[in-house]
């Protein structure tokens, strides 16, 4: 199996971490409304930086969704039956 090109990949990263940053944050108001949103953690103090991680996180959301039309991820895609 092979796994597509770089902007593939990078896309499949950022949609884990923000779902598991996400899934934080449900947990977190689950167990008594905690704020566990790590990119918040991290970058709290950067309010720029941290709205540029949530628009790449969306970004990436999109390419996984429309799929990457390049000419790796077209050699890497199965064969149609």
């Amino acid at each position: 199996m092979k796994s597509g090109c770089v902007v593939t990949k990078v896309a499949c990263v950022l949609v884990i971490v923000g779902a598991l940053n996400w899934g934080l944050v449900g947990l977190g108001w689950l167990f008594g409304g905690s704020d566990w949103n790590v990119v918040h953690m991290l970058l709290g103090s950067w309010m720029k930086v941290e709205a540029v991680v949530y628009v790449l996180v969306g970004v990436a959301a999109v390419v996984k969704l429309v799929k990457c039309k390049c000419a790796t991820c077209k050699a890497d895609a199965p064969a149609a039956m």
